[in-house]
């Protein structure tokens, strides 16, 4: 990453370490990003998913839009520069 200059892959992982701490409150005072995930993927799509492709992948769907949804946050916050520091 350092020698050969390519750190566009690894930017999400600027974005998370840079706001670790509001991540963590956020999950703790909101709740999980999976519960808010299930609000998007749940229900009928997640029933769709585990029946037309293959049994527990509506799950993964979920998992995947929940992590899309951290990643989302913190690249607000750091576009914002919105930075908690205790």
């Amino acid at each position: 990453m350092d020698v050969w200059k390519r750190r566009s892959w690894c930017q999400p992982f600027v974005w998370i370490g840079m706001n670790s701490i509001t991540i963590y409150l956020t999950k703790n005072i909101i709740g999980d990003f999976r519960g808010l995930a299930r609000r998007f993927v749940g229900g009928d799509i997640k029933v769709f998913f585990d029946d037309q492709v293959t049994e527990g992948f509506g799950d993964m769907m979920i998992s995947i839009v929940s992590l899309l949804l951290a990643f989302w946050f913190v690249h607000f916050l750091h576009k914002r520069k919105i930075f908690l520091r205790l």
